[in-house]
């Protein structure tokens, strides 16, 4: 429940003076106060005593006929004004008892000064002596500083008492009455306006600072709220691939500096595409929620960090002494997994249910100076578990070599790929969410083997990456992309992937601006998407790329927003023209939490000003859900298939498998 306590404020800082205060924010703002009264209270009364036995001093000039009296009264009342306030004090009450303490005894001082005076036989130094009785008054209001109606009360008291007086025993003319009169009914008001005044102020500054608190609190929370949505996985409540990141970073350099070394260790789950094929996505988003919660189970209980590293694949980064703790970390979680027992009756092997095959790397068996290195050897080791029959655990071994060999083929491949035609490109439409319309779409580049055996993007794109191929191919891409449909108006725009290895190419956009030209496409019908933030933000030659291709008039978009490819902080860097929310967040919407933690993330892109592209679109329910929350773009399976491009032969028209996509 939301408290009403911001809202108090808002209407009190609205609030006429002459309308009355709300009481709950009277008692936050007495309450709030308390110990400053107190303590201010028994500060002034020292100093008004101390000061008030002082004034006997100016009795003994002008009338020390009554020094004597004067003088006993004086300390007298001195020091019952200060021992009384301290006993107030130390027993603890309130502030509101102090105060009347305080504004009795100077009621009575005053008087007590008045009869001891006019015993005096100095009349006429009495007749200017009485107007010091304004200096009472003056304490009263405005260095105490009262509540207003003690003030109130006190110095009408000593207004009165001065009136009395000066009818009673000065009434010496018209004009010293009217003169004297007129001095302590001014001095009344303008305390009072003064005592009123500074009270209105420091309420009003109690109200300002408590609204701002408030803020402030909100703030951060919203802040950590948005700090968790950027660092977990949406599907799986895990760490994502940001906070995998850092948390990396952090044992790689206690490994490079203390020495603490440690283990990463890759989890994949076995034939998890054919599960996803037999029992639908969302039965294997199921899938995937269950066994992520059974590797954290384990994980809390051996003091280990889980994450989710992408697809049906995991990581954890944990501390080892050494290699036998390691494989005991990964057999852990591989029977953790398995003691599931989640049906997969359909796997090609003589299993029945679900598993999960593990590679591990300890940071004492791979040498280098990159975490990274680290991640390629659990790799390999995950694919010698896979290789070798699955459900079962693989330490990285320096003498294995099969792997490193698979790469070095695979890399042999990517260097001739273009010129013996191994490598093409197909398009996944991109939609209007309201009408359905195609709008544009994404060129998503395919290899093949000389037998024609397809390779996973997410095997070769990395390797071209560390190759710098890269560089080579996107540019191929882009001028591949341009021919197909932008040159013959078979579609609005085409988007194409590039990574921060070609941004970092300073005549990157200079190439852009060339194939466009080539091609006679304008710029603007080109759309450049960007992944790998963790490895854009604070590098100036990827920032002078985007912001050349912009001034070309390229569009911006940022892909895989949320996965932790993408953060907040590179959004706030990079001016971006749409940001492409990872679709992993729209396949978690069948919980509630997944519900909220999508809205929450459609709701953050739309404040950064940018248009919102949905992934991953594929039932009816989803694409209405992006309909609801006013998503503009969407782009799934449910709306289109990656297709050749001939299968967008009519200018602007859509392929003849995606007329279903249109809605009504």
């Amino acid at each position: 429940m939301v408290s009403p306590l911001p809202d108090f404020l808002d209407e009190e800082l609205r609030r006429p003076w002459y309308v009355r205060s709300c009481r709950a924010v009277k008692e936050l703002y007495a309450a709030e106060r308390e110990q400053w009264r107190r303590q201010s209270a028994r500060i002034s009364a020292h100093i008004a005593g101390a000061v008030y036995i002082l004034f006997a001093f100016t009795d003994y000039i002008l009338i020390n006929d009554v020094f004597v009296p004067d003088l006993f009264a004086r300390l007298t009342i001195g020091a019952i004004f200060i021992i009384g306030t301290e006993l107030l004090f130390k027993v603890g009450v309130r502030s509101l008892s102090i105060e009347l303490h305080c504004a009795a005894a100077t009621v009575f001082a005053y008087l007590a000064w008045l009869v001891i005076s006019d015993l005096s036989s100095y009349k006429t130094n009495m007749t200017y002596y009485a107007t010091y009785g304004v200096v009472f008054m003056i304490g009263q209001n405005v260095f105490f500083n009262f509540r207003f109606w003690i003030a109130i009360v006190s110095s009408t008291t000593i207004l009165l008492l001065s009136q009395a007086d000066i009818f009673i025993n000065r009434h010496i003319s018209l004009e010293y009455v009217v003169a004297v009169g007129a001095l302590y009914f001014s001095t009344y008001i303008l305390t009072l306006y003064v005592n009123w005044s500074l009270n209105s102020e420091r309420f009003l500054v109690f109200l300002n600072a408590a609204r701002a608190e408030i803020r402030q609190k909100e703030a951060m929370e919203r802040g950590a709220a948005l700090l968790r949505l950027s660092t977990t996985d949406a599907l799986t409540g895990l760490a994502n691939r940001r906070a995998i990141d850092e948390e990396l970073g952090a044992y790689w350099r206690d490994w490079q500096t203390q020495r603490i070394s440690f283990a990463v260790v890759l989890v994949d789950v076995d034939y998890f595409k054919i599960y996803n094929d037999r029992y639908g996505h969302q039965e294997g988003d199921r899938c995937l929620e269950a066994v992520a919660n059974a590797m954290a189970t384990a994980g809390a209980e051996n003091g280990y960090m889980v994450g989710r590293f992408g697809g049906e694949e995991f990581i954890l980064v944990a501390p080892s002494p050494n290699r036998e703790y390691v494989q005991h970390i990964a057999e852990t979680i591989r029977r953790a997994v398995e003691n599931l027992a989640i049906p997969h009756e359909q796997r090609p092997d003589s299993t029945s249910m679900v598993t999960v095959s593990v590679g591990a790397a300890f940071s004492q068996d791979v040498p280098g100076t990159r975490v990274e290195r680290l991640i390629t050897e659990a790799d390999r080791a995950l694919y010698d578990a896979k290789r070798t029959g699955r459900n079962c655990v693989r330490l990285f071994d320096q003498e294995s070599t099969t792997r490193a060999e698979t790469e070095e083929n695979l890399a042999d491949l990517l260097r001739t790929a273009e010129d013996r035609k191994l490598v093409s490109l197909v398009y996944q439409p991109l939609v209007n969410a309201i009408s359905g319309e195609i709008v544009g779409a994404e060129a998503l580049m395919r290899l093949t083997t000389p037998s024609g055996k397809p390779i996973s993007p997410a095997v070769f794109i990395p390797l071209a990456e560390r190759m710098g191929i890269v560089v080579k191919l996107g540019l191929w891409a882009i001028r591949t992309a341009c021919q197909q449909l932008l040159a013959t108006d078979a579609v609005p725009l085409v988007s194409v992937n590039v990574s921060p290895v070609q941004l970092k190419q300073t005549t990157f956009s200079a190439m852009v601006a060339k194939i466009m030209s080539d091609a006679g496409v304008s710029p603007h019908r080109l759309v450049i998407e960007i992944t790998e933030s963790l490895q854009i933000e604070g590098q100036p030659e990827i920032l002078s790329s985007i912001r050349e291709l912009r001034n070309l008039g390229v569009k911006i978009w940022l892909d895989d927003f949320g996965t932790g490819f993408a953060g907040l902080s590179c959004v706030r860097e990079i001016e971006f023209d749409a940001v492409k929310v990872d679709h992993s967040f729209l396949h978690s919407t069948n919980t509630l939490k997944g519900a909220e933690m999508f809205k929450s993330i459609i709701d953050l892109v739309r404040s950064t000003g940018c248009a919102i592209v949905v992934e991953g679109v594929e039932t009816e329910d989803q694409r209405r859900l992006c309909v609801e929350h006013e998503v503009d773009y969407l782009q799934g399976y449910y709306l289109g298939r990656p297709a050749p491009a001939e299968s967008y032969e009519h200018p602007h028209a859509e392929p003849t498998d995606l007329r279903r996509a249109r809605f009504g």
